[in-house]
């Protein structure tokens, strides 16, 4: 770890921390309230995979839907409108969006083949993310001033690593520039996760060899125009849920664990810095 002790932490001029663990556990509520400090720099990770990787991606795709609109693609033939993606680091919508749903079409699905297409795209922009923090730390510093620096990273960066190999790159680029800090939630937390998901199922990412798997098991070979997306997305949630504990786990022993009860208590940048002293200590 680049520091060795609370001491070392509390001291050090460029404090630099990547958060990692499953969506809605604090990383981002973390990583804003650093930045409303004034004194950090909240590189967000997809964010930077939602304008620089995917940004086409995700305009073409408005374009194509927008061509299926005789207005619109009238307009569009002659470069009288402009349809771009207006994503921020708190509506994360349009790359959401075009991950998509597998399934049936008239539900919001899309077909299982292009799933997987756009799939592979998300992992390679994800990787690419990754790597680019290092530059991005030294650009916050060297441009705009920061020396603290927060990455807030996707709830699947645990899919895009393989932390069991000491010699796996992104793992390796991440560990010698950043503090890597998992918030590890409870089972509470994660059946209120459940809850929440059951409510408003959105796309993820999977690791190919799993998606496949939990594909063949909820279609049963069955014709896939015929699947509820939603109903897919649900069914495989609790399972990835479980899927990526392990995988978070390995992360960790690269860095340290904070639990997301302690998350909560944080209120400000004092409280976040003695979060991570406190951690720093129990290691």
């Amino acid at each position: 770890m680049i520091y060795k002790s609370s001491a070392e932490f509390l001291q050090a001029k460029r404090k630099r921390v990547l958060l990692f663990g499953m969506s809605g556990l604090g990383k981002t509520h973390l990583s804003n309230l650093l930045r409303d400090a004034g004194n950090w720099f909240h590189y967000s990770i997809d964010y930077r995979i939602g304008t620089r990787y995917m940004g086409e991606y995700i305009a073409d795709n408005f374009k194509r839907e927008a061509m299926k609109v005789p207005l619109l693609r009238e307009l569009l033939m002659t470069d009288s409108v402009y349809i771009a993606s207006n994503i921020t680091f708190d509506n994360l919508a349009p790359l959401s969006t075009y991950l998509g749903k597998p399934g049936d079409p008239a539900r919001g699905g899309v077909a299982f083949a292009e799933y997987v297409k756009r799939q592979g795209q998300h992992r390679e922009a994800e990787i690419s993310a990754l790597l680019d923090t290092p530059r991005f730390i030294e650009r916050a510093s060297d441009i705009y001033g920061y020396d603290n620096f927060v990455c807030d990273s996707g709830g699947s960066i645990c899919e895009v690593v393989d932390a069991e190999n000491p010699a796996d790159p992104v793992m390796t680029s991440l560990s010698e520039n950043l503090l890597l800090v998992w918030i590890k939630g409870s089972e509470a937390h994660r059946e209120e996760l459940k809850r929440r998901f059951d409510r408003a199922p959105k796309p993820m990412y999977y690791r190919p060899e799993f998606l496949r798997a939990l594909w063949a098991e909820y279609t049963h070979g069955k014709d896939e125009k015929t699947v509820d997306p939603d109903a897919f997305l649900r069914f495989g949630y609790a399972r990835l849920l479980e899927h990526r504990q392990p995988r978070y786990a390995a992360m960790a022993r690269w860095g340290l664990t904070v639990t997301a009860e302690e998350v909560a208590t944080v209120k400000d940048a004092a409280g976040f810095h003695a979060l991570i002293a406190t951690a720093l200590d129990r290691a």
